[in-house]
């Protein structure tokens, strides 16, 4: 088993642009897109984590690769003919959406297909051995994508396609998807909901997006009932309420499971500053959870453990909350202070709204 932690990622993720292009300067091809193109999903919150990691010097520790594309076959293994040729259609003749709230600019097929080569790369590494543990820096997300229609920024299934990828030549019978986005982990819910060779958990925002919706009651169904797990949150749930959710629900779903790869959908927008939510994580959050993770994948699958970048909107925030997990992925002590974390624990919920919050973790807990 190798023993490094490694980042994937490459630059034309970051030139992928969500709002309509401006009428005077051309964007797409090879022109960037410009400031004020972007819309909530901007490539500065994941540029500035890259860059956060090699100012640093993490990066001596965790090598940045990039990938291969994901082709039209590894789309196929998930996603349905007619989405990817409308997809495709729609990026050649200039943008558009195909979908629910998932706008792209020219080029979006082609980018998209590159994050979610950064995805395969990363589960395939792990799963072969040739890294420890992965970050794969994809954008745009994949967690809300449906087999046949995006939606909510996410373009293609990054993680499933992934997963699908790593089958067709690894023997891999069981793999969880933990999915700590704010929002819920909707696409793997519909793509494994009648499946038991793949454990889905969503930590997320009740009510959030979608919007109304918490899951609780959505357990799966056929050969997948009991497989899908739903941890739905009150909106300022912090710290020890995710932590309790981890040790109540999470890791003793694993353990039961038995997992041969974990996968994270790390959504970094429960962070205590995101424009798009109400939660009140920090960084220590991240590191915490995944050092719970970590040690899961220790003793259930021969340390392989892959975490996915999904949403996350903060361009301020987002790289702390980032650097924390790769650098506790990596068992990497780094010279990088939080300079929210001071405020943000004090900003933690009260003795009495805590008790409420883990009240509901104990009654989610008791019906899994």
């Amino acid at each position: 088993m190798a023993h490094k932690t490694f980042l994937y990622s490459t630059e034309c993720t970051f030139w992928h642009a969500t709002g309509l292009e401006s009428l005077f300067v051309p964007a797409g091809g090879w022109v960037e897109p410009p400031a004020g193109t972007y819309g909530a999903d901007t490539p500065a919150s994941k540029r500035r984590l890259l860059n956060l990691v090699q100012m640093s010097g993490l990066s001596n520790d965790v090598p940045i690769v990039g990938a291969t594309p994901a082709t039209r076959e590894d789309m196929l293994r998930i996603h349905t003919p007619g989405y990817i040729d409308r997809f495709k259609a729609v990026s050649d003749s200039g943008g558009g959406d195909v979908g629910d709230h998932a706008p792209f600019i020219v080029g979006g097929f082609e980018i998209a297909a590159a994050s979610a080569g950064l995805a395969i790369e990363a589960v395939s590494d792990v799963v072969s051995g040739k890294a420890k543990n992965a970050y794969a820096l994809c954008r745009p997300a994949g967690h809300h994508c449906l087999p046949d229609q995006s939606m909510g920024f996410c373009l293609l299934a990054n993680i499933p396609i992934a997963i699908a990828a790593a089958r067709a030549k690894h023997d891999l019978p069981r793999v969880a998807i933990i999915d700590w986005d704010v929002h819920h982990g909707n696409g793997a819910q519909d793509i494994y909901y009648e499946r038991d060779d793949v454990l889905t958990i969503s930590l997320h925002q009740e009510n959030c997006f979608p919007p109304g919706y918490t899951g609780e009651d959505d357990r799966g169904a056929g050969a997948g009932a009991g497989y899908n797990i739903n941890i739905p949150l009150p909106p300022g749930s912090g710290h020890d309420t995710y932590l309790a959710a981890f040790d109540k629900i999470i890791l003793p779903a694993l353990a039961k499971y038995q997992p041969d790869l974990i996968v994270v959908a790390s959504g970094l927008d429960a962070s205590a500053v995101d424009p798009l939510a109400r939660m009140m994580l920090h960084s220590g959050t991240y590191s915490a959870m995944t050092k719970r993770l970590k040690s899961a994948a220790a003793q259930l699958c021969d340390d392989r453990l892959v975490i996915v970048h999904e949403g996350g909107y903060s361009e301020a925030y987002v790289p702390f909350c980032g650097h924390a997990i790769i650098a506790e992925l990596a068992g990497v002590t780094s010279p990088v202070e939080d300079p929210f974390l001071d405020i943000l624990l004090l900003q933690q919920p009260t003795k009495k709204t805590q008790e409420f919050q883990l009240q509901a973790v104990d009654d989610l807990a008791k019906i899994q």
